[in-house]
């Protein structure tokens, strides 16, 4: 007959492994709580004035944990978890949900709230996504969204873009540029003449360091290749027109304006989710806005120093 104790031995490492298994999920449970708990006490804390209100599941101090976060928490584990939690679990949360209470009254006594500068950034981010928050769930009323969009239609206008082409003149460091400067008219008057890009480039110009696309790009990254400079000077030509010289930060530039189509503003219709977004993010800003200005009314703010206009 078998020696029986690898069998003990095997059951044993399958308990203990069950075992770890168990403390890394209460683990994660108390840590998921916390973080819970530690935001819904930094944005909305729940005291009670004197008698201990019917929906309390525990009280720390002053604040009463209300069974409906204690269930909420619960019921997110239960489906996390795709089971039921068994009542060591449920009493598990509960303690985490305590303890996170008590951590928290304890740095707002040491004054962490003031002193902490990650503290105090996480205070003042959970407030403003609270405030701004409440915008998300509020819907246009009928006709509001048609009027933004007719008032900001230049915000969701498409660009058109531009089908470039130069003649480029390098200016090294210390040389003549007025003589680089006539050469580069003398190649404008060339194109004018009728005369191809590709032999008034191969005669007057110099090879670009970033060789332009030759196809439609939009303003912002035709700037990538020419500099913001040249590209306000690219946005006055019309098709088929050739420009003045112009110089900017990397060189002189002699643009020709191949092709270009116009800025589009889509209908509303086309839009809308896009739209919808912009108008709930601004009505965000100005609900946080009206906030902090309420804030600064009800408060004593005295600013003791004085700034130019």
């Amino acid at each position: 007959m078998g020696d029986p104790l690898p069998v003990q031995h095997a059951d044993s490492q399958a308990d203990r492994t069950r075992a770890e298994r168990r403390t890394l999920v209460l683990l994660a449970i108390g840590a998921a709580a916390g973080l819970i708990a530690a935001a819904s006490a930094i944005v909305t804390p729940a005291s009670y004035p004197g008698a201990i209100p019917a929906d309390a599941v525990a009280v720390v101090g002053d604040v009463v944990i209300r069974r409906d976060d204690y269930l909420r928490l619960l019921a997110g584990f239960e489906s996390d978890s795709k089971g039921a939690i068994d009542e060591t679990a449920r009493r598990h949360v509960l303690d985490r949900m305590i303890d996170e209470e008590l951590l928290v009254q304890r740095a707002l006594d040491l004054g962490l709230a003031r002193v902490d500068r990650r503290v105090r950034a996480d205070l003042t981010s959970a407030l403003i996504t609270s405030i701004v928050g409440i915008s998300d769930d509020r819907e246009p009323e009928p006709g509001e969204l048609e009027s933004f969009y007719a008032e900001e239609s230049g915000f969701f206008a498409r660009p058109g873009r531009l089908h470039v082409r130069q003649v480029f003149f390098r200016v090294p460091t210390g040389a003549d540029e007025s003589a680089i400067l006539e050469r580069a008219r003398l190649a404008r008057e060339a194109l004018l003449s009728g005369r191809s890009l590709e032999s008034v480039r191969s005669e007057y110009g110099d090879a670009e360091v970033s060789p332009l696309p030759d196809t439609l790009l939009p303003a912002v990254k035709l700037r990538e290749y020419i500099g913001p400079t040249a590209v306000r000077a690219a946005l006055e030509l019309e098709t088929g027109e050739v420009g003045e010289p112009v110089r900017s930060g990397i060189g002189i530039h002699v643009l020709v304006m191949a092709d270009r189509t116009p800025t589009v503003t889509p209908p509303l219709s086309d839009i809308e989710p896009q739209v919808r977004s912009e108008w709930q993010r601004r009505l965000g800003d100005r609900s946080l806005r009206a906030y902090l200005d309420q804030l600064r009314e009800d408060g004593n703010v005295d600013v003791l120093i004085e700034f130019d206009d």
